[in-house]
């Protein structure tokens, strides 16, 4: 057949069918590719997730959310600050594992801070407190908290373990 019967044939195949002849596509050397099978979808981690494998490590490590949901009216300060000692110990080093942490400002508390008068500061870092001008500009004030940022987070890898449990139920067998 002529190259010009196949050039006709495979450009009304095209025009209307969507694909080229089987037996031009052999003539040539052109195989039809195999359609590859849907791969299944990837779960991306939402930010809740990060949230919740915090708060599971917290637990573990330290209790907190047992403490936090106990009802510690009927105790004494004596004993809540027992309790308090270790707990406090035990996040902060889970914690200090797993978040880095750094000031917003690098400032001592209680002292003079100064601030960039001719723009007001990024509310997201620094938030003015007491007798705030309607500009929301100033050229400082008393540091009363450093603020915290992160600058990393290293959770270990999430498995197929369900993130809304914080914690399971534990059950001893006698």
């Amino acid at each position: 057949m002529s190259r010009i019967a196949f050039a006709f044939r495979s450009f009304f195949s095209i025009l209307f069918g969507g694909s080229l002849p089987e037996d031009i596509a052999r003539e040539f050397g052109y195989t039809k590719i195999k359609p590859v099978a849907a791969t299944p979808p990837i779960d991306l981690p939402k930010a809740s997730d990060g949230a919740l494998q915090i708060l599971s490590i917290l637990q573990r490590d330290s209790r907190l959310i047992d403490f936090l949901m106990e009802d510690v009216a009927g105790y004494s300060d004596d004993q809540i600050g027992a309790a308090v000692r270790n707990l406090h110990s035990d996040c902060r080093n889970s914690l200090t594992r797993h978040v880095t942490l750094s000031p917003v400002i690098d400032g001592v508390e209680g002292t003079y801070q100064k601030l960039d008068a001719a723009k007001a500061p990024d509310p997201n870092r620094i938030k003015l407190l007491g007798n705030v001008p309607a500009s929301g500009k100033a050229s400082g004030g008393t540091l009363r908290h450093r603020g915290w940022a992160v600058s990393a987070v290293t959770l270990p890898p999430v498995g197929k373990q369900d993130l809304k449990v914080i914690a399971p139920a534990e059950i001893e067998i006698e």
